[in-house]
């Protein structure tokens, strides 16, 4: 009878000290998957159409389409665009309205143009 009263409560002291690591164990990589680390991160993943742009445009450069002020003029406007919705969709609650997407899509598609134009009628077929 001693000895089976001292194994219970040898066993409660054990799952007493368990318990805590066992539950900080399964919690740690639950932690980190939304990160997203190990498939890149968020801003690796969702760059969009201008964040190859900057590699066209310095290709450009390169073929002696642009000039490298003219390439950095628009990639300074474009980051200035990206940079401009991200801080009024914080604003407003991580929501734009349809107004404000509008307007967006037609500032992205006026910088496109200009792009367009500056590199002349190679561009069009590219």
């Amino acid at each position: 009878m001693r000895i089976q009263s001292t194994l219970m409560a040898s066993l409660l002291a054990s799952l007493m000290f368990a318990t805590p690591v066992l539950a900080a164990q399964e919690t740690a990589p639950a932690a980190q998957a939304p990160s997203g680390e190990c498939h890149g991160g968020k801003e690796k993943r969702h760059h969009g159409r201008w964040g190859h742009k900057g590699k066209h445009l310095d290709r450009a450069v390169q073929e002696g389409r642009l000039t490298q002020a003219q390439a950095d003029q628009f990639k300074a406007e474009a980051r200035q665009l990206r940079e401009e919705a991200r801080a009024l969709r914080q604003s407003s609650g991580g929501q734009l309205s349809d107004a404000q997407k509008e307007q967006f899509r037609q500032r992205r598609h006026a910088l496109r143009e200009k792009v367009k134009a500056a590199m002349g009628p190679s561009a069009s077929g590219a």
